[in-house]
């Protein structure tokens, strides 16, 4: 299963332009947290680390997000905050709520921000109160800081931003997927949720367009053989088609027509 790179996609190619995974990646937004700085961001998953030992390649390649300061919230996938600044963005949304609800907004958008309100001051983000899509339908064009995954950094983690990053990408509704062997070993950061084709399309357009199938190591199944030849020898190598659900650390060989 050769992993992928630029350079092969050039060879293949592939326009440059189409490389999606580098000219949108996901953002992670980091709130009183010491030592992360905002900027590319490498995720060090020591899963990827694993995989490295099991499989030679001429480079690791970790999943990067890029980590935003707090003017960048309403924008971020996630926020990584510490437990007492998560109260400023709690009270910034109550604050947000008490204006709109001062305007005499319509019963539907009401009723959603009466809610939303007696969630927020029980100290929960808005994300977890379980709005329906109706409900969020009623507040279209709302920006809420606490809308997305909220990660929150307790003292005792505060010492060890690499593990705390790692944590926060788990929590943030992004998985990845490897490609391995050959020039490098490179893990993918994608949407939970995404079929086989959409993630090809993470690499590059044209694969996710030309896209036939993926040839699909689990990661337990590589891990319990020893590695990649090893699972392939033991019959855990599957052949999935494009509307198979990439799960997190799928190792992945993407076949696709040029």
């Amino acid at each position: 299963m050769a992993g992928f790179s630029i350079m092969q996609g050039r060879e293949l190619g592939l326009d440059p332009l189409g490389f999606c995974h580098y000219s949108e990646p996901m953002k992670i937004c980091v709130i009183g947290i010491p030592g992360i700085p905002e900027g590319k961001h490498n995720i060090k998953d020591p899963r990827m680390d694993k995989t490295h030992e099991l499989v030679e390649a001429k480079k690791k390649v970790y999943a990067q997000v890029d980590v935003v300061g707090e003017d960048g919230s309403l924008d971020a996938d996630a926020i990584l905050v510490s437990r007492e600044r998560f109260i400023d963005l709690v009270l910034k949304d109550i604050e947000f709520i008490e204006t709109r609800l001062s305007r005499d907004p319509a019963a539907a958008e009401q009723a959603v921000l009466l809610k939303l309100q007696a969630h927020l001051e029980g100290e929960h983000p808005v994300f977890t109160a379980g709005l329906s899509e109706e409900e969020w339908q009623a507040l279209t064009g709302h920006g809420f800081h606490t809308c997305k995954p909220v990660i929150l950094a307790e003292p005792d983690e505060l010492g060890d931003p690499e593990a705390l990053m790692v944590r926060a990408f788990k929590g943030s509704g992004y998985i990845c997927f490897l490609t391995v062997g050959g020039p490098e070993n490179r893990a993918w950061p994608i949407r939970q949720g995404l079929s086989a084709a959409e993630a090809a399309g993470s690499i590059h357009t044209d694969l996710q367009k030309g896209f036939i199938r993926a040839e699909v190591i689990g990661f337990s199944d590589f891990l319990d053989a020893g590695g990649e030849t090893e699972a392939k020898r033991a019959g855990k190598q599957r052949l999935e088609m494009k509307p198979y659900v990439v799960q997190d650390y799928d190792l992945m060989n993407i076949r696709a027509n040029k």
